[in-house]
């Protein structure tokens, strides 16, 4: 072997010991393992940078633009709110997730999908006295199947098909993927609806706890002929929020308490929820409420520069035992009040007519700026904004949602390419405002593009040197190995490496040894690329490898074991199916 061969595998290998053992973050150790290609000489820094420019990795980052309108417009939480329904057993509850998710997330990024669904989940969990272990992981698995159906499911698809545009002239067809990736849907979605209560545990996830937050209660009113007018409680998703819950309604100015779930909604009824700060934030993405208190709308302040705040009363402030109608608050401070906590529990009464004292926490909807201007004055002891506050523009959800569609629609008529078609679906997110440049900006994922491009260099030095001609080897050592056996090892090879590293890094190591395989085998290279499209997809078995199952782990209070006792055969079926199917499909 030559010692630039032996130096590339090397360094492969400490690379994904440092990826599996350490805490260091991925995007410093590929960028780390980029340098080192560099300065040793077995890259120039031209093929070392090739993955900046990679239209996969373009892609991949125009596409953070599309779903960050559709975030941001609440068109996910608009069509999950329909899509999920109010089931009244767990059997509907699974068939409700599995559909919806494995759907969704062939068309969006699956972590925003996935986001979405846990508060609507832990909400059926929370009213059916089901446990949320039974549905949670259940999420995660069917949005990964999911995303598998189409080129723009997942991140993986579109690196792999960057792969082979830049290094064979290959592009793949929107819909190509489906062939193997509905069957998988199907199937698998079908393992998990029988089998995922009979191995899941049952358990409670890690919720917050009402009794030890700061206790707020907020006034929300029912807009006249909105989505929610006519409707109960129950069905409108209400009845037990995961930050707070529905304390009394006030309908024609009598006061309703302890409300039964069955209970319809009218027009202007206002609905007093008692809990978290975060509750004000949940109730914001409920499409078919407002603010009870007029004067938010009043604020003369962009609908996307709002957020939630909340400030800590300080000696200093010019309205102490003022009202908060005499303090004359929203035109000192351009913010509106929602609520006030005074020792940790609730004011109750007319907001208006409650006199301020040093120490009430507000909570408030203002301009993000409100921090930073007010952070240092003694108004204030405390200033702080609630991650993620600013209220959803439903009124442009049909916008961003007729964008999104007409993406696809484009790319898969072949009219445009996935890469011209997400670049124009980007640009009409912006220029409907859908989601303005800066907040575009924040939602791009610099560390995840980083670790998906430079990790690109690490297998061209694998190409270069001939390390992955010897891999390749060290496979075929068998004497007489068949097609589809090399493709099975390439497959699991794939599956290890993306349950232990990422799963686009583990795409990218794959793919030269994968074309290495078929080389010397003199067989098609595409039934191996797409096997490891399927493959470093596939992580079912560690909440690590895939970033869905990491977002589930505390939601739904499982455990490594969890992962294993129904991901392994989970992993096991769909690399059955995968490696049965892509032959067929795409042939030797």
């Amino acid at each position: 072997m030559e010692p630039a061969a032996l130096t590339t595998l090397v360094l492969i290998f400490s690379v994904l010991a440092c990826l599996a053992l350490t805490r260091v973050a991925p995007d410093v150790v590929l960028m780390g393992a980029l340098a080192f290609l560099v300065v040793s000489g077995i890259l120039t820094p031209s093929e070392a940078l090739a993955g900046f420019a990679n239209p996969g990795v373009m892609t991949i980052a125009t596409l953070y633009v599309v779903a960050a309108g559709l975030k941001e417009t609440g068109a996910i939480q608009w069509l999950a709110h329909r899509l999920l329904g109010q089931p009244r057993r767990l059997r509907q509850a699974q068939l409700r997730v599995l559909l919806p998710a494995s759907g969704l997330s062939a068309f969006m990024n699956n972590t925003t999908v996935v986001a979405m669904f846990i508060p609507a989940i832990q909400e059926w969990a929370a009213r059916l006295r089901l446990p949320t272990s039974k549905l949670l992981l259940p999420l995660s698995y069917a949005s990964i199947l999911g995303g598998t159906c189409t080129l723009i499911g997942t991140s993986t698809n579109l690196v792999v098909d960057g792969l082979l545009q830049s290094e064979r002239g290959i592009a793949l067809h929107m819909f190509e993927l489906a062939w193997v990736g509905v069957p998988l849907v199907v199937i698998a979605g079908g393992f998990l609806y029988l089998m995922a209560d009979r191995l899941l545990p049952n358990r409670q996830g890690a919720l917050e706890q009402l009794e030890q937050a700061r206790e707020y209660a907020v006034e929300v009113r029912v807009i006249p002929q909105g989505p929610l007018e006519g409707k109960s409680i129950a069905d409108a998703g209400l009845r037990s929020l995961a930050h707070g819950y529905l304390a009394d309604i006030e309908r024609g100015g009598e006061l309703m308490t302890a409300v039964p779930p069955e209970t319809k909604l009218q027009a202007d009824d206002i609905l007093v929820f008692v809990g978290a700060p975060e509750c004000a934030r949940e109730l914001r993405r409920v499409h078919g409420l407002r603010p009870a208190n007029g004067d938010v709308r009043k604020l003369d302040i962009a609908h996307h520069r709002r957020c939630l705040v909340e400030a800590v009363i300080g000696p200093d402030f010019t309205g102490i035992e003022q009202t908060v109608r005499e303090s004359r608050f929203r035109s000192r401070y351009q913010a509106v009040i929602l609520s006030i906590s005074r020792h940790g529990r609730r004011l109750p009464g007319k907001l208006g007519d409650i006199r301020l004292q040093v120490g009430d926490t507000l909570l408030m909807e203002t301009a993000q700026e409100f921090v930073s201007q007010y952070q240092y004055r003694k108004d204030f002891l405390l200033v702080s904004a609630l991650n993620d506050s600013t209220p959803p523009d439903f009124r442009k959800a049909p916008w961003a949602l007729g964008i999104l569609g007409a993406m696809v629609l484009v790319s898969a008529t072949g009219l445009l390419s996935i890469l011209e078609a997400a670049f124009l679906a980007g640009g009409a997110m912006l220029l409907t405002r859908c989601v303005t440049a800066s907040k575009a900006r924040r939602y791009l994922e610099l560390s995840v593009l980083i670790v998906i491009a430079a990790s690109f260099a690490l297998g061209s030095a694998m190409d270069k040197t001939g390390a992955a001609s010897q891999i390749a080897q060290w496979l075929l050592l068998m004497d007489g190995l068949s097609p589809w056996m090399a493709l099975a090892m390439v497959y699991a090879l794939t599956v290890i490496f993306t349950e232990l590293i990422t799963n686009n890094a583990a795409a990218v190591l794959m793919f030269p040894v994968a074309t290495a395989v078929a080389e010397q085998l003199g067989v098609s290279i595409m039934p191996f690329a797409i096997g490891i499209m399927f493959a470093a997809s596939a992580s079912f078995m560690t909440p690590l490898g895939y970033q869905t199952n990491l977002m589930v782990l505390g939601p739904g209070g499982y455990r490594f074991v969890d992962y294993l006792r129904l991901g392994a055969p989970m992993s096991l079926l769909v690399g059955v199916i995968a490696i049965g199917l892509i032959p067929l499909v795409w042939g030797f």
